[in-house]
This record gives structure tokens, sequence and C-alpha cells, in this order.
């Protein structure tokens, strides 16, 4: 893995305030706010490796072995990527970064690290890869404090409470909420190409420029953050809990393209290169094991409800939405491959290092994937489904000897035992597998990740 170049000289002009940020293996946007004298003349920052040992609880995971980095609330070390230096507002100077440890080896959960780890296992076959992320979140007009004194249940969808896909019938605070979050974005640099009513009530889909994984990564975390601090301005609370209200749940749908030579490696003109076929392969093969990374809670996987939206079975398809991976084909510039699984709780760091991860073992291996599936890929019974559980995704993961290949055994063991303790806090802590979305959840996942 490539070091990430540090320097700490580029501070802004009047800061007061340099903001340190990352993701933590649940995808819940992590810092420290430090004062410039202190930043300019440090390359690394101690943070307790409780980072990556708290659950969304703030309980401490047990019951499996812990990694090296791991032990008695030892510090990792920060280490700031200032090509990712932004100004947040006036006086606040953010910087993303990824985690060490002592001995200079990267903390194997990391997810920035464990990202660029596949990017740069992919340079060396000669490909490049772009990916895009749909950003989904649901709307509520109560302020999250009125939202937490509910406990999170039944709040009002902000635009109303009908529902259908890019209905421009919207009331105009929803309107400004989204023309609030662009301008945000565009003033800390984040291109981004559209933005529409989704399926539920107060549902939104925000489209981000496509790039390079580790940058669109970085936007993805940021522009979350803008669309929570945009909402409290307002008065106003979102959520990107996997399924927030019993109704429809929200995604993060990754597409992604290779390129090699500067040339889209998926495109041929009479259909799937056979790059493609292989990438789809790979990802097939590896699909069960990675629904533990795409669905990481427990509310994740209440979204797999057959003509619902998501797919529900290991299938993948040329223009076909039904599927977990859909192709689109034909054209030089767009072709690509949209994989469907993620919700909108995956850590996209995470999903994309795992995501290329299959790449990578379906083009080395040659594989070829089956037949597409050209039907309706929901209630089908002679299709494999996807896992339905969080502890049958994770042994899947755990048995899945090509994502420990790629992803380390370090990852997937840890990966594991946290998914495992996730499912005993649930059922331990109140959790009700029987209702359609029980308050327990509502309460862990809401406001986190």
């Amino acid at each position: 893995m490539s070091e990430i170049a540090t320097t700490t000289t580029a501070l802004v002009p009047d800061v007061h305030t340099v903001r340190i940020e990352s993701t933590n293996h649940d995808g819940s946007f992590h810092g420290k706010n430090i004062a410039p004298k202190k930043f300019a003349t440090t390359a690394e920052f101690g943070v307790a490796d409780l980072l990556f040992g708290l659950d969304l609880g703030n309980a401490p995971t047990m019951g499996f072995a812990y990694p090296s980095w791991r032990g008695h609330l030892a510090d990792l070390q920060f280490r700031p990527d200032m090509s990712t230096s932004v100004q947040w507002e006036p006086g606040v100077q953010s910087v993303i970064g990824d985690y060490w440890q002592a001995d200079g080896t990267p903390v194997g959960i990391c997810p920035r690290n464990l990202a660029r780890t596949l990017v740069d296992r992919l340079a060396t076959r000669g490909f490049t890869a772009t990916i895009a992320v749909e950003i989904e979140a649901t709307l509520f007009q109560e302020s999250v404090h009125e939202a937490r004194a509910k406990g999170y249940r039944d709040l009002t969808p902000l635009g109303g409470s009908a529902g259908t896909a890019m209905n421009l019938a919207k009331s105009k605070d929803w309107v400004d909420y989204m023309s609030a979050v662009v301008r945000r974005l565009e003033q800390i640099g984040i291109e981004w190409e559209a933005w529409s009513d989704e399926d539920a009530a107060g549902q939104v889909e925000l489209n981000l420029v496509p790039g390079d994984p580790i940058s669109v990564c970085d936007n993805w975390a940021r522009a979350r953050q803008v669309m929570r601090e945009v909402a409290f301005e307002r008065g106003h609370t979102v959520t990107f809990m996997a399924k927030p209200t019993a109704g429809y749940g929200q995604a993060s749908h990754v597409n992604l393209s290779l390129q090699r030579d500067g040339v889209n490696a998926f495109y041929a003109p009479d259909g799937p290169s056979a790059t493609m076929r292989h990438a789809v392969a790979g990802l097939l093969a590896t699909m069960r094991g990675a629904t533990s990374v795409m669905l990481p809670q427990i509310t994740s996987f209440r979204r797999l409800v057959d003509l619902s939206g998501p797919p529900t079975t290991v299938t993948w398809g040329i223009a076909n939405k039904t599927t977990a991976v859909r192709a689109v084909v034909g054209h030089p510039v767009y072709s690509r491959l949209e994989y469907r699984v993620p919700g909108a709780d995956a850590n996209l760091y995470l999903a994309v290092a795992t995501i290329l991860a299959g790449v990578i073992a379906g083009i080395d291996g040659d594989l070829e994937p089956a037949d597409p599936v050209s039907d309706m890929a929901w209630c089908a019974p002679d299709l494999e489904r996807l896992p339905e559980t969080i502890t049958k995704a994770a042994d899947a993961l755990d048995a899945d000897l090509i994502l420990r290949e790629q992803l380390g055994d370090e990852f997937v063991d840890y990966w594991v035992g946290t998914r495992r303790w996730e499912w005993m806090q649930f059922h331990t802590g109140g959790g009700d597998p029987f209702s359609e979305l029980s308050e327990w959840e509502s309460a862990r996942y809401f406001e986190f990740p």
C-alpha cells in the first residue's frame, strides 16, 4: 500500500479550527477539532483504538479475538491527507485522513486504507476505476431534538406524505432544503449531478459526479455530513438508516467502470466485453459474503423484500434493475456495472473495497458468469437468494476464501465478529425480530451511521 504524503503547512488564512475527519467501520463520521498551531507542528494525531472498537450503542465490542492494534485503549495514528483540505466554513478547515499503527503499518480495518489497498491492487493489473454513488436519505419536518423526544417514531415526512419518484409537486420547504444542500456542496468543492424525489415520502436521491474511488468516497462522507448540518440549521432532521419507517427502504447503489490506457474496458460493440464478464463473475462469486459489508446492520436486511426495489437474488442482467448487478452495455463511455446491493447505511469505502475485491478476483481468474437474467429476478424460486439476516451474511463472509484473500484475514475476522456482536446486542437489548421496525433499531440507527 502506498503511504499518504503529509504536510503541515497548507492552512487557509484566518483559520481558528482544523477539523480532522474519517469514518469508522460502521460508517459514522468521526474526528477532532485541532488548534491551528498544534496542527501546523504535528504530522500525526493520536486517536484511541475505541474509534473502531465501540458499537453504535457506545459499548465495546467483545467476544472475538482482537487484532494487534486493539488492546488497552492504545493510540492509533491519524495521518491527514492534505489533498483533501477544504474550508468547511469561515474559520474552519477540514482534512480527511487515515489510521496507522505506531510501527507504521496500516490499521487493517481503516476503511479508507482498505479501499486504497484495492485501488492500488487494481492498478497493478493495468486498470483504473471510476465510480459513482447514489445517496438516498429521508427528510423529516421535525428537528433532531423533536425526533429524539419521539423516539424517532411517527415523524412527519418533509415535503408531504405523497409517494412516487421524481415528483416535482413538493412543498417549498423540501425544495429549499435540497437547494441549500447543493449550495453547501459547491462551496466546499463537491460536484453534484442531480437530485430528485425518491419513492418513499420525504425521501431524496442525490447523485455526485463520478470520479476515482477514494475521492468519491471522501465526497460521499462529507456530503452526508452537509445534509445533516443543513437539516439541523433548518430545524429538520435527515436519516441514512436503511429503512427508517415501515415503508420503502433506501439504498446506496455503486456504479463502476474500468479504464485501461484511457479506454473503457467494459465496452464492446456487441455487448459486455470480456473484462466486464470477468468482473461480473467475480462479483457474483463473492456476493453472498459481500452482503455482510453491503448490509451492515440489523435493519439493513428489512429492505430485502421482493418487488419493493432492492435485489434479493445473486443475479446479474443487462439493463435489468431487478438483479443485483445491472450491466449497461454498448456505449464507449457509459458502459458500466451498477452494484445494487448496498443499503444507505453501508460504509462506502468498505463497499467499494469489497466490490473491487470481487472484480479483481474475476479478472485474475478469467471467470465467466452464468447467463444474465432477462426476466424479473424477484420471486424466482430457482435463483439463489442473498442472505436474509445479519448472521447468515456474516457466516457467508467468514467462509469466503476469495474475500479473505483480497481483504485480509484481519479485516474479515474483525468485521464478522462485530456483526455477530450486533446480532447479540439486538436480541439481548430489546430488539424485536418480528416487528416491521423495532424501537431498538430506531434508537440505534436513525442518527448513526
